[in-house]
């Protein structure tokens, strides 16, 4: 996955494998092997293929060791996690214990609603893996229209919905129009 971010954000900045290449010292043939998902880079040439792109290198980090499925594939899940993007925290609450079971999360985040009640308390902490692919039916994290939800989601012919478990909240259909980022996975502590 990390490979298809490096080249979607490439694409974005309108740069070529050349130009790339000559600003980071990378052979052609070895980017071409990253972006395709046949190699991965090592922290080091990430950081300077990152630096070359002027994209933060930590976002992509998250995506190292992930892999795309033929349903993520579907819904272009790589224009759905950001690259260049970092969660901004208006309030740090202090530490929470991480549970041993979930080894990959990066954040815990406090619920601060009732619309995934009963499967997520408000005021609970869920944790949450950062920029990963998620798959029908993954709890996750995402930015909506500049807002940010806890919700279960949905991919179905490459078309996202997204569900509160609380039956009173309607289901959310994001459409092409939609400010819509995958910010993570949200993973229950039970």
């Amino acid at each position: 996955m990390i490979g298809n971010m490096l080249a979607k954000a490439r694409k974005d900045k309108g740069m070529t494998k050349t130009d790339l290449a000559n600003l980071t010292d990378i052979n052609i043939g070895h980017l071409t092997h990253i972006e395709k998902g046949e190699r991965n880079p090592s922290h080091k040439a990430l950081k300077s293929i990152c630096k070359a792109l002027n994209i933060p290198h930590q976002p992509l980090m998250f995506t190292y060791d992930k892999e795309i499925d033929e349903e993520q594939a579907l819904y272009n899940v790589t224009d759905c996690i950001s690259y260049n993007k970092v969660l901004a925290v208006d309030k740090i609450g202090g530490f929470v214990d991480c549970p041993p079971k979930i080894p990959s999360a990066a954040i815990a985040i406090k619920v601060p609603d009732n619309s995934m009640e009963p499967t997520f308390a408000k005021n609970s902490y869920v944790f949450v893996e950062l920029n990963v692919p998620l798959s029908s039916k993954d709890y996750g994290i995402f930015e909506l229209n500049n807002s940010i939800i806890i919700r279960k989601f949905f991919s179905k012919k490459g078309k996202i919905s997204l569900k509160a478990d609380n039956k009173e909240i309607e289901e959310i259909k994001v459409s092409s129009d939609d400010n819509f980022c995958i910010i993570g996975k949200v993973y229950k502590n039970k």
